[in-house]
């Protein structure tokens, strides 16, 4: 019984790290998909996420790139096409540990990446993340 657990655990380990590698893919083709100049902000943003947020787990969620933690998506974001917008939106979702008093903004406006806007999105992630 204790071998066969042994090796439910390890199969489950294998899955876990193959749907890591496909959520990734699944990420990058999106961000591929994406017009200028979103894609090569969404290059960013993902290396941004991902170097200060090891933890997280990429995926697709709506068709957006995300981050999930423990199954749940923690971060987002979506170039300016999708709904129109002048913008590209950075989300974060209620599992984000953002919380500042009794009011706090979830979602950000970007048109431009700057080191600054580098900065404090490696910033807003970390704290996201907890």
């Amino acid at each position: 019984m204790a071998k066969r657990n042994a090796e439910k655990k390890a199969a489950e380990s294998l899955t876990s790290r193959a749907n890591n590698t496909d959520g990734e893919s699944a990420v990058l083709a999106a961000i591929a998909k994406m017009p200028a100049p979103y894609r090569s902000m969404g290059r960013r943003l993902h290396n941004i996420i991902i170097s200060n947020a090891p933890s997280l787990t990429p995926r697709t969620w709506y068709g957006m790139p995300a981050y999930s933690k423990d199954g749940y998506v923690l971060c987002f974001f979506r170039g300016g096409d999708k709904f129109k917008e002048r913008y590209m939106t950075l989300g974060f979702n209620d599992s984000a540990k953002l919380d500042e008093g009794h009011m706090w903004p979830v979602v950000f406006a970007i048109t431009a990446l700057t080191k600054d806007e580098e900065k404090r999105i490696a910033a807003l992630v970390a704290k996201a993340v907890g």
